[in-house]
């Protein structure tokens, strides 16, 4: 195993590439197979970058975050899809990182460009690791830009569910 180092240009090349993705978010992942059993990887995030609310439904899978650069906001909602607890993360502010227990509906959001690691349980299986709120827009579908805006907005006790019509 060799000795990894992570600098301010690896941070300007990952945000450069969230500038260039459709997704408006890039990541760089640490560990060398999606098999080996913690994931580690840098995301970088911008603005108009959606995640769409979901939880990791496996008792062991959980999910921690540290911002390294901006300020990331994470979102907790209930079954339903009401805010139950909104969290700001800063590595300027008295809370730079959480961990967030197993099957918790959550989601992020950014008013700025940020950049965090994010280190969850693995191995990475795609086929089971989200399940995704269906109370939110699928990414990519019509709805999304206005939803993200009222998540952005949103606070507990606000319910983030799609309107009809």
């Amino acid at each position: 195993m060799t000795i990894q180092q992570f600098d301010q240009e690896m941070i300007a090349e990952l945000r450069a590439q969230a500038e260039a993705s459709p997704r408006r978010r890039a990541h760089k992942n640490i560990h060398s197979d999606y098999q080996q059993p913690v994931q580690r990887l840098f995301v970088s995030m911008l603005p108009d970058s959606y995640v769409r609310p979901h939880r990791h439904s496996q008792p062991t899978k959980w999910e921690f975050f540290l911002v390294i650069e901006g300020m990331l906001e994470l979102l907790f909602f209930d079954e339903q899809g009401e805010l139950t607890e909104r969290i700001a993360l800063s590595p300027t502010s008295d809370c730079f990182g959480v961990e967030i227990p197993p099957n918790t509906w959550h989601a992020t959001v950014c008013h700025a460009p940020v950049t965090f690691v994010e280190v969850k349980q693995g191995p990475y299986e795609v086929s089971d690791d989200k399940d995704f709120a269906q109370w939110a827009p699928a990414e990519n579908t019509a709805g999304v830009a206005e939803f993200l805006a009222r998540m952005k907005q949103l606070r507990p006790a606000q319910s983030a569910q799609c309107k009809a019509g």
